[in-house]
C-alpha cells in the first residue's frame, strides 16, 4: 500500500480508505441481492408449509363435520 500510495500521490491511509470504499460499494449490491434471495426462499419455504397446514386443518375439519353428522344421525 505504502509503496502505491507514494506512486500515486497520496497517503498510505488515504489509498486504505479508498480501498475499503470501494469494496463497499462493489460488494453492496451483490450482497444485497443475496440476501433478498435467502429471503425469498425463507418466505417460499414459510409459504409451503402454511399451505401444508391448512391442507390438514381442512381435512381435519371435513372429518370432524362428518363425524357430527354421523353422530346425529344415529339418535
Amino acid at each position: 500500500m505504502s509503496s502505491i500510495a507514494g506512486k500515486v500521490g497520496c497517503t498510505t491511509e488515504t489509498l486504505r480508505r479508498w480501498c475499503r470504499e470501494e469494496a463497499g460499494r462493489r460488494a453492496g449490491p451483490a450482497a444485497q441481492a443475496a440476501s433478498d434471495r435467502d429471503r425469498v426462499k425463507a418466505l417460499e419455504r414459510e409459504v409451503k408449509e402454511l399451505r401444508r397446514a391448512n391442507e390438514i386443518l381442512r381435512k381435519a375439519s371435513a372429518y370432524f363435520a362428518q363425524a357430527e353428522l354421523d353422530r346425529h344421525g344415529k339418535w
